[in-house]
């Protein structure tokens, strides 16, 4: 098989600290660029008849990063990812690739070994059928083999334990069976990023529409999410989604994928900032605003005590609980309804919203709209 020209290795650089404000942790390495990094070595191995002990590959970015190596065979290396301090549960993950000469005349093929995913749904980007290797890392993937040699290969990836790793992300709503899928857009993880929820919050959008669905619902964690499927049982696993804080970015990417119909399902905290029209839910960058729970007591006519606690506190808990347990729940319909309104107007009408609250143990369902 033949050798590229040895490209100069440029200089490598290590994970360093996120340079966003805030306290100084360390970032990390995606799953993609891991792998590009174990599918260079192994080719290296096959090339030359042994691996090295480290490898430098390239971000999408231009930079180059350098790997140690964990040498399982000749042809078969290993990469062990370092999500920096990032709370990822694919950290540690051994990435492992096998690398084969693919017949004459064929392209660089990848294949999914064990505990990395393969895709069973449409409306991922990706081919029925195919690993759940994501645009990025597979680009990163084909650069790397570029630079050792330019004969096809066949590329196999596997995670051992990937397929427990996979059952803490959202792969099996997205279809995607057997272990995690290989990611990145940048090739690094920065600690915290909400960027990979919001990406999953769209993908998961984008598969139920690809099925055909025209309800989607939206559940802001896990015990909203385990009410939602009670309350709706005939709806398919596939249409519900755990948001988070995107709320706003479901509905709009719901309406483009032309859903019909959205129904969220969470507690009084987040509808009393959907009422407010805040459709980024996330504690620190927006709170509770009391003069919407003061405004609902008010119109629902409601008695003094659920007043007091509308005007005395702007935590919802409260407020919420207050209403329980005077028997009143009128102002909670009327933050539901006018949740309701704001997402509807922040889709433009382009989808029917249905707001059902639920209890903070995500037992009851209390108010709708």
């Amino acid at each position: 098989m033949s050798r590229v020209p040895r490209a100069g290795a440029g200089q490598a650089v290590e994970p360093g600290p996120d340079p966003r404000p805030g306290p100084r942790l360390r970032t990390g390495w995606t799953t993609g660029t891991c792998a590009s990094a174990a599918a260079k070595a192994a080719a290296l191995g096959l090339v030359d008849g042994a691996p090295p002990d480290r490898v430098v590959v390239t971000l999408p970015d231009g930079r180059r990063v350098g790997f140690a190596v964990e040498v399982e065979s000749i042809n078969r290396c290993v990469v062990v990812k370092d999500a920096g301090d990032d709370p990822d549960c694919t950290n540690g993950a051994r990435m492992t690739a096998e690398v084969a000469a693919a017949p004459e005349g064929t392209v660089t093929g990848m294949r999914a070994g064990p505990g990395v995913g393969t895709v069973t749904l449409p409306g991922l980007g990706l081919a029925v059928g195919s690993p759940a290797i994501n645009p990025v890392p597979r680009r990163m993937i084909l650069s790397a083999l570029a630079e050792v040699t330019d004969q096809p290969l066949d590329v196999t990836l596997s995670v051992p334990g990937g397929e427990a790793m996979a059952e803490h992300t959202s792969n099996a709503r997205l279809g995607i069976v057997g272990g995690i899928s290989v990611l990145g857009t940048t090739g690094i993880v920065r600690p915290f990023s909400t960027a990979s929820w919001r990406a999953s919050v769209v993908q998961q959008v984008d598969v139920a529409a690809a099925q055909g669905e025209r309800t989607i619902v939206l559940a802001t964690g896990s015990r909203s999410d385990v009410a939602a499927q009670r309350l709706l049982p005939r709806l398919p696993t596939v249409c519900f989604v755990e948001v988070g804080d995107f709320t706003g970015i479901a509905l709009r990417r719901a309406a483009a994928a032309g859903m019909r119909r959205a129904v969220f399902v969470g507690m009084a905290g987040k509808i009393a900032k959907l009422a407010a029209g805040v459709m980024m839910t996330h504690f620190h960058r927006s709170r509770v605003d009391g003069d919407v729970l003061a405004r609902a007591a008010l119109e629902a006519v409601a008695p003094p005590e659920v007043l007091a606690a509308a005007t005395a506190t702007a935590t919802a808990r409260h407020f919420f609980e207050t209403c329980v347990q005077a028997g009143w729940t009128s102002p909670l319909e009327v933050l539901c309804l006018w949740a309701r309104r704001a997402c509807e107007a922040h889709c433009a009408g382009a989808l029917a919203v249905e707001i059902l609250m639920v209890d903070f143990d995500g037992q009851e369902m209390v108010a709708r709209a």
